[in-house]
């Protein structure tokens, strides 16, 4: 007795309405029907099912955060899309898959971008002067709902205590900058820690608020392998940039936005200070990152692993 072994295959028949079956050697060919709302989304998970990121040490970036994958919700999706009886992608729900290798499992290395497939950059704004000019960069940070990263050197928080809780009741995230703006690359592993721990001795204890900084700017950018290896060892990440306003060089706001327009790449990290430039540069600046259909978000924000799901704009 001969026993018949059918293979069934699941194909996509443009041309027609109809289930259709086709017997030939064997293989039985199921021709999927356009109209048919679930089948339409089972096909659609397979298209737009995306695998997670694990994050990872680049040669040049350093530390790169991963980023999750994308599971279409078959059911969840039909269930969103039946009352209109048709396919509609920007209906779609999805899962998101964590990656099995995270920030924390890397060794310490800082980080100088987020990752290059999540549409969001972030505001590093650096502050151990120019206080005349942040009360005008909060106001346009709030006036578009939008939180930055303020490293604060712990010398001038404690000096401008007012200044400093501002900047945290605004919603913003606030990171380490050292507390007397040393170069980091040259100090005793001591010195080092004293530094760190005394800036968020101070943060902690002039904003009030129940904060953990988990960032740490190394003034000028200048660091060793130390340094970052302390940071981590107190909870904190070392952050670096991508690119850089050279505000301080005191340029004019269009050139500003020059300079950050034609550097910035989704994951950003863009360095700046509280100087007349940046805080008359920076509302243009919001705009034009917004039309390039990126977020604008804290550091935590940027490197946290969720993927930005971008939907379709409807006309």
């Amino acid at each position: 007795m001969m026993i018949a072994i059918l293979t069934v295959v699941l194909i996509e028949n443009p041309l027609s309405n109809q289930y259709l079956t086709k017997l030939k050697h064997g293989t039985i060919y199921i021709y999927a029907d356009q109209s048919d709302l679930y089948n339409q989304i089972e096909l659609a998970a397979k298209e737009y099912s995306i695998k997670p990121q694990d994050a990872k040490v680049d040669k040049i970036w350093k530390a790169i955060p991963g980023i999750n994958g994308l599971k279409v919700d078959i059911k969840a999706s039909y269930d969103n899309m039946k009352k209109d009886k048709k396919f509609d992608k920007n209906k779609l729900i999805y899962t998101q898959i964590k990656p099995k290798v995270h920030l924390e499992d890397l060794p310490p290395s800082p980080i100088y971008r987020g990752n290059p497939d999540k549409p969001m950059v972030s505001f590093l704004i650096n502050v151990a002067w120019g206080n005349e000019y942040l009360p005008k960069m909060l106001e346009t940070l709030k006036k578009y709902n939008i939180h930055a990263t303020f490293f604060l050197e712990g010398r001038w928080t404690q000096n401008n205590p007012e200044l400093a809780k501002m900047i945290v009741e605004n919603g913003n995230e606030v990171g380490n900058h050292s507390f007397s703006h040393p170069d980091m690359k040259n100090l005793t592993s001591a010195r080092i820690r004293e530094e760190l721990i005394k800036t968020n001795q101070v943060i902690q204890a002039t904003t009030g608020e129940d904060i953990k900084v988990k960032w740490f700017a190394p003034p000028s950018g200048s660091y060793r392998d130390d340094v970052v290896k302390i940071a981590d060892s107190m909870g904190m990440g070392t952050i670096m940039w991508s690119v850089d306003t050279i505000d301080w060089q005191k340029p004019s706001p269009s050139t500003i936005v020059t300079r950050v327009m034609t550097k910035v790449h989704p994951g950003a990290l863009i360095l700046m200070h509280p100087t007349e430039s940046t805080a008359n540069a920076l509302e243009q600046l919001i705009v034009e990152i917004k039309k390039k259909q990126y977020r604008i978000g804290t550091v935590s924000k940027l490197v946290d692993e969720e993927r930005i799901i971008k939907r379709e704009s409807t006309p």
